[in-house]
């Protein structure tokens, strides 16, 4: 977000879009980038070929709307399977499989969590999620938020994948801005996997140097044998 002291819908999309990113792109080890250029649009839809929401309610509340393409959906389902060490022959091979909607759904939960995380540490308020709703579609499918908005605000962001497939990004939320009072810091997220990578490490590092000091008394005593 800006390091200003006003923080506006345009603020939020681009968090929520640093959440996909940095989410896909860890789970599928590859780049996933998105476009610098926002659309403004006058309503949210699910398309084909697989299409997700989320609706999220607390601080402010909105919905989020992701669309694939067949050929994005199954990049990033594929590559994803692949990081998790999954043989080829048990990758599915299109994407109206139910293996394909559940992965896709599972990696959106993830980002939605990433998303509301980053908003409790950057904005100081919460935010909570439904379970994220994934499926195939071959027909455009008009949604809207169950809720009363003042002035609903509709954004769309297009995402490339490393094999240049698209997705589609659409955020409705009600026009907000959050004003910052006085500074605060805001506290590092602190990665799970990394503190265990840590934990392990520490183990491993004691026993090298248990093994070498053993090694260096072996020694002494073999040389003093020798009278040297």
């Amino acid at each position: 977000m800006r390091k200003n002291n006003t923080i506006s819908t345009e603020d939020i999309l681009a968090t929520l879009c640093k959440s996909v990113t940095e989410v896909l792109s860890a789970a599928t080890n590859n780049k996933i980038a998105y476009s610098a250029m926002v659309q403004k649009i006058t309503r949210t839809c699910m398309r084909p070929d697989i299409g997700c929401f989320v609706l999220f309610d607390g601080g402010f509340t909105g919905l989020v709307v992701k669309n694939f393409t067949a050929q994005a959906a199954m990049e990033i389902y594929g590559d994803y399977m692949r990081n998790m060490g999954m043989p080829e022959s048990e990758i599915a091979k299109s994407h109206l499989s139910d293996d394909v909607s559940n992965v896709l759904g599972e990696l959106m939960n993830q980002v939605v969590g990433d998303f509301t995380n980053k908003v409790r540490e950057q904005l100081h308020t919460s935010i909570t999620q439904n379970q994220p709703k994934m499926m195939a579609i071959n027909k455009q499918v008009q949604i809207s938020v169950d809720t009363t908005m003042d002035r609903p605000q509709a954004r769309r962001v297009t995402f490339t994948t490393e094999d240049q497939n698209i997705f589609y990004l659409e955020l409705a939320m009600d026009k907000t801005e959050f004003i910052k009072l006085h500074d605060f810091d805001i506290a590092e997220a602190v990665d799970p996997d990394d503190i265990i990578a840590n934990e392990k490490a520490k183990p491993t590092k004691k026993k090298t140097e248990v093994k070498s000091s053993a090694n260096d008394d072996i020694d002494d005593d073999f040389m003093a044998d020798l009278g040297l």
